[in-house]
């Protein structure tokens, strides 16, 4: 089984490691997961590795958030891959900070990388893995605030939540979505 895993993210050196990029951050320790590196390619970097009966086709859209529908598009048809098997991997504000939430399909709840997804596949039901970012900010700071960095206690907390990222993408893939839900759906740090 093929399989094309999406991390959401803006290229660039000044988007690096920020909350926005939570996408790519999981990309990146996927890849790594599975022996796999990343290569330039039309509209994204593509890594290719495999996990068991697997295989993951990892790309990071080089187009920019608001245009990554056109990197998925691409990939889904150049590598034959029906829409229940992409996972898009995105970052949430409506979730604190640790929480990770699969699902089969939904909303794009605002977030215009899924949107202009939705608007490409011409359907919101495809799996995605939510990551909290929280929302600790003041009204009219949105913007800044996913494009800001982790604070000193979110990166020290990272490699667990990526850990957590990287099993969630692996058993959907492995063993479904439905069953992966219940086991990865939840807050990784009770404390804030």
């Amino acid at each position: 089984m093929k399989y094309l895993v999406v991390g959401l993210g803006n290229v660039g050196a000044e988007y690096a490691s920020t909350r926005h990029n939570m996408g790519f951050m999981v990309a990146d320790c996927l890849a790594e997961e599975v022996k796999a590196s990343f290569s330039v390619a039309r509209y994204a970097a593509v890594a290719k590795g495999r996990i068991k009966n697997a295989e993951l086709i990892i790309i990071k859209p080089s187009t920019y958030m608001n245009l990554s529908g056109d990197a998925v598009r691409y990939w889904m048809t150049e590598e034959k891959i029906p829409i229940e098997r992409i996972r898009v991997i995105v970052d949430d504000l409506a979730l604190p900070f640790g929480e990770i939430r699969l699902r089969a399909g939904g909303s794009a709840a605002g977030h215009n990388g899924l949107k202009h997804i939705e608007q490409q596949l011409g359907s919101r039901n495809y799996p995605r893995l939510r990551m909290g970012i929280g929302h600790d900010f003041n009204r009219g700071e949105q913007i800044d605030y996913v494009l800001g960095h982790f604070s000193d206690l979110e990166n020290a907390r990272m490699p667990i939540l990526l850990e957590a990222a990287v099993s969630a993408i692996v058993d959907s893939c492995l063993e479904g979505v439905a069953r992966s839900m219940n086991k990865h759906n939840k807050q990784l740090f009770l404390e804030p």
